[in-house]
């Protein structure tokens, strides 16, 4: 039996070949697994559990299958996604796990996360993030209209490309390592935990790095995005492997 682990899906109805994908993942794989863990941007964007994605109701369908066949399925949030509530958690039989969020995983003490928060020289976005996640503007957001919300999430996901742009046209290794983690706080991080094993996704660099954090060997393991193809990670009780699909 093996545990699984997604992020980065994106998944919207411009790319309904992407969903395809993860709802065959789901009904081969996923239904045999030990547990899924979703770690953020399941989504492109998702402006409220009342979103009227034809994506979304099918992923629910798919993902709450996964769970009937008595497979627990676990949630993070990610920085596209954050506004997935307890309603559509129930409709697709997920549990909402806390950012990070520490498990067993067949014996091992665990780290899991986004991976947004470990991007602590990005200042602007963490500004954002800090904000966005207040619940009085998560109130404040959500009692807008529908069409509204829709109109936020396009001038948002415009505004997050044209900062990139304008970032890579003055300085393409700047950009690539203020969006990626930064070192001191990945370490920090396991120390704070006192784990040795980090999986997170956000950055779309998929890869296993090993590192030290205050004297112990550790490993850091990003997962991939979907954009073009699927990324796992399997994980069983004799190691792990980091796929494309």
């Amino acid at each position: 039996m093996t545990t699984l682990f997604v992020s980065d899906l994106h998944l919207d109805p411009a790319r309904p070949q992407v969903t395809e994908l993860f709802l065959r993942f789901l009904r081969d794989e996923g239904r045999r697994a030990d547990a899924l863990y979703i770690l953020g941007d399941l989504f492109e964007a998702w402006i409220g559990d009342d979103d009227p994605s034809d994506a979304g109701e099918a992923v629910a369908a798919g993902v709450r299958a996964v769970a009937d066949a008595g497979v627990p399925v676990y949630f993070i949030h990610g920085n596209r996604d954050f506004l997935v509530g307890a309603d559509y958690a129930r409709r697709a039989g997920m549990r909402l796990l806390p950012d990070p969020a520490a498990v067993a995983l067949y014996g091992e003490p665990v780290l899991l996360m986004h991976g947004d928060l470990l991007c602590t020289d990005d200042t602007a976005y963490q500004a954002f993030r800090a904000q966005t996640r207040d619940p009085a503007w998560r109130q404040r957001f959500l009692a807008q209209p529908l069409a509204a919300r829709q109109a936020f999430a396009a001038q948002a996901r415009e505004a997050s490309m044209a900062r990139q742009r304008e970032m890579i046209a003055g300085d393409r290794g700047t950009f690539e390592t203020v969006t990626d983690v930064a070192p001191a706080t990945v370490e920090a991080t396991l120390v704070r935990f006192g784990v040795s094993t980090l999986i997170h996704g956000h950055t779309h660099r998929p890869a296993i790095h090993p590192l030290q954090a205050a004297g112990r060997a550790c490993r850091r393991i990003v997962l991939g995005d979907w954009y073009e193809q699927g990324s796992v990670l399997r994980v069983d009780a004799d190691g792990l492997r980091l796929d494309a699909l």
